[in-house]
């Protein structure tokens, strides 16, 4: 495979997913749907016959630790880069490592919602820098006391495209999907599909009501753009930004592997209206 020039591929196997033989092609592959092969078969989506991506490996991650909390907590009360350089060790062991095992274990399942995923534990592919960029800020703190996970399609405007992410900070932490930023012209679409299609709207948001960890966040219009549409869709209609979102208060279960299996729950809860919001672009 070394003579396609794939960043993935490494002694044969795959990087990308999960170390499995190297096969161009394959769904998942980076050239999967962008050329035709001589073997028709590498043209086809995978079938059922073929084994999923995603097993429950058991995996690296074991939960955070009480010293992640510890050094963001004191990274808030000491952001200068005298104390950072000092206890740049206990960042990478107990804040990036971890992180880095979360979305190892987190990666394969990942791949089984949308096989275009960036899966790399790596900063500025899956985790977010350390280093603030203060060129534009009048907070000119050199580092975050918030960091986060985000699985997304690599693109340039990734932040106006729906996005998975985990957030951690010193006293709280949170996860869900949505729009980082999404522009002007991205929520227009979106009230145009719902008042064309209302019926695909409700369809794509039927798990909403029955659930009780996600809420609906983003800034609202002040103004009612539309006061025809009915009271269970006008809080999404009316936002400027938009997404899904599980606030919690620091409990057990960040501690501990269980962490995984509740991730993995909820983002599958959230799978309908990540396809849903991708029809925009």
């Amino acid at each position: 495979m070394s003579n396609w020039g794939c960043p993935h591929e490494v002694d044969e196997k795959c990087l990308r997913l999960n170390e499995i033989q190297c096969n161009p092609g394959m769904k998942g592959c980076i050239l999967y749907g962008r050329y035709f092969f001589s073997n028709p078969d590498k043209n086809k989506p995978l079938g059922p016959h073929r084994p999923a991506l995603y097993s429950n490996r058991g995996g690296t991650f074991n939960g955070f630790s009480t010293k992640t909390l510890d050094f963001l907590k004191d990274l808030r009360s000491n952001n200068n880069k005298i104390w950072f350089e000092a206890n740049k060790q206990d960042y990478k062991d107990y804040l990036l490592e971890l992180l880095q095992n979360l979305v190892i274990d987190l990666g394969d399942f990942m791949l089984t919602i949308d096989p275009n995923i960036e899966i790399r534990p790596a900063v500025d592919k899956t985790i977010s820098r350390i280093y603030r960029d203060t060129r534009f800020s009048g907070d000119k703190s050199p580092y975050k006391s918030t960091m986060w996970i985000t699985f997304k399609r690599p693109r340039k405007d990734w932040k106006d495209a729906p996005v998975y992410f985990f957030e951690i900070s010193p006293h709280s932490y949170r996860y869900g999907m949505g729009f980082y930023s999404a522009s002007i012209k991205t929520m227009d679409r979106l009230r145009n599909m719902i008042d064309k299609r209302p019926d695909e709207f409700l369809e794509a948001i039927s798990f909403y009501s029955g659930q009780k960890t996600f809420v609906v966040e983003g800034e609202k219009y002040k103004r009612i753009l539309n006061n025809n549409i009915p009271d269970e869709v006008q809080d999404w209609y009316q936002r400027k930004n938009l997404y899904l979102v599980c606030n919690r208060n620091i409990d057990e279960h960040l501690f501990n592997k269980a962490l995984i299996d509740d991730l993995i729950s909820r983002f599958s809860l959230l799978a309908p209206f990540y396809h849903y919001l991708w029809r925009l672009k």
